[in-house]
């Protein structure tokens, strides 16, 4: 065959496998999918189609958003509205709603099914789906600039996730804004993976996540859920740059965690700022930790951390702790750069270089006796109160294991604090 041929034939299969196809209302868009070759793009009008929708070879659906509202695939309260099978599918402009309700079939608007790799689904709507996104066993999937709702009529455990991970590889879940469901972000042994700039809110937990590994969490806001960011069973996590704040439980649980950094977020107006239980060979720097009930509960033998350059200001109470021996938190002294600060700090700085002439003792005499009796919160400024704290540091026979930093900086490093007080949890 003469090479002009080759190259002919090259072209009329290369316009072939792009070629697209148009689906008007009245119209089937899975007659669509049927007659598409791989590769081809099926173009979907605006308009309501009512079907349970199979996709099965390398495809793009995309909506023409001409106007207001996107084209709309229901699928009438049954099944999954879209189950994808092949890979490298792009779904994108859509609203997908309508889901089944099963749980033991794991309904949801769009299940990305084992072996369904590189599927993209992006500025898309999910809505009154049980399950919003179900990825299992499908790789380097990325999942961008959608809104997905949940059913929020139904009682928080009768409901979905917004997305599922479940035993991936290199995910992208990025800008997604998620809400009114179980948990926003559900992810278990998904490694690789990169969650960046996503709104979490109105659920159980904004993000529930165990046993994945080597995983980048930055930008996210997580607001008004039971619990923030929930990393459990977990090691090499990078945790930057996020917001988590008015949540009814804690802002961020760090459970059975190693070797990861949890830097520069913040973590503002929850009932317990940070929950660390169980970790080890963690560093936490440069947070800023404010107006939560509790700031720190620290718990379960989490020791061999480096907690350097934070800011804990105005929590009711900044570090709850019991252990059998100090906890070392900060720079020792000399070194100016790696203590953190304490609002609540109650020692002087004679020579004027920024840090506390005396180490900072985060769990003494007088905060344990409020653990016990909430009512002395009443009483702290009080001059009889002031002199059990003092009584306290002077006698060791009383005084109990603390964390303790031996470097407290006098100010806070975030001179955005102030802008970060009174964001508590509401039912509104």
């Amino acid at each position: 065959m003469r090479w002009w041929a080759c190259l002919l034939m090259a072209v009329l299969l290369g316009s072939a496998q792009a070629a697209t196809l148009r689906v008007q209302p009245g119209e089937s868009v899975q007659a669509a999918i049927a007659r598409a070759a791989p590769g081809n793009v099926i173009e979907i009008e605006r308009g309501r189609y009512a079907e349970n929708l199979l996709v099965d070879k390398p495809l793009t659906l995309r909506g023409l958003n001409r106007g207001e509202g996107r084209p709309t695939i229901s699928g009438g309260m049954k099944g999954d509205t879209i189950r994808v099978t092949a890979p490298d599918v792009v779904i994108e402009g859509l609203l997908v709603r309508d889901s089944g309700d099963s749980l033991k079939e794991q309904n949801a608007g769009i299940y990305i099914r084992p072996g369904a790799h590189r599927a993209v689904v992006r500025h898309c709507e999910l809505s009154y789906n049980l399950f919003g996104l179900w990825i299992e066993k499908a790789n380097e999937v990325l999942i961008e600039a959608n809104v997905i709702t949940g059913k929020r009529e139904y009682n928080s455990s009768q409901r979905g996730n917004g997305i599922q991970l479940y035993n991936t590889e290199g995910a992208r879940i990025l800008a997604n804004h998620i809400g009114f469901v179980r948990d926003a972000l559900y992810v278990d042994v998904s490694h690789h993976a990169v969650f960046k700039g996503n709104r979490l809110h109105h659920s159980r937990y904004g993000t529930h996540y165990m046993n994945s590994y080597y995983n980048l969490w930055e930008d996210n806001d997580s607001y008004q859920n039971r619990g923030g960011l929930a990393l459990m069973e977990a090691r090499n996590q990078i945790v930057r740059h996020n917001r988590t704040w008015g949540n009814s439980d804690h802002g961020i649980m760090l459970r059975t965690l190693q070797d990861s950094v949890v830097e520069d977020n913040v973590i503002a107006g929850n009932a317990r700022g940070f929950f660390i239980y169980d970790v080890e060979y963690v560093t936490l720097r440069g947070n800023l930790v404010v107006d939560n009930q509790v700031g720190v509960h620290l718990a379960a033998g989490s020791t061999r951390n480096v907690v350097e350059g934070n800011d804990f200001v105005a929590n009711r109470e900044q570090v709850r702790y019991v252990g059998a021996r100090d906890e070392r938190w900060g720079g020792r002294p000399g070194e100016k750069d790696k203590g953190n600060h304490w609002s609540n700090y109650l020692g002087w700085d004679r020579d004027g270089d920024g840090i506390g002439d005396l180490p900072y003792e985060a769990n003494d005499m007088v905060d344990r006796l409020q653990w016990r009796h909430p009512e002395m919160k009443l009483l702290l400024g009080s001059p009889a109160v002031q002199a059990l704290r003092l009584v306290g540091r002077q006698f060791p026979v009383l005084r109990v294991p603390s964390v303790v930093d031996d470097a407290p900086r006098m100010a806070p490093a975030n001179k955005t604090w102030s802008t970060w007080r009174d964001k508590r949890f509401n039912n509104h």
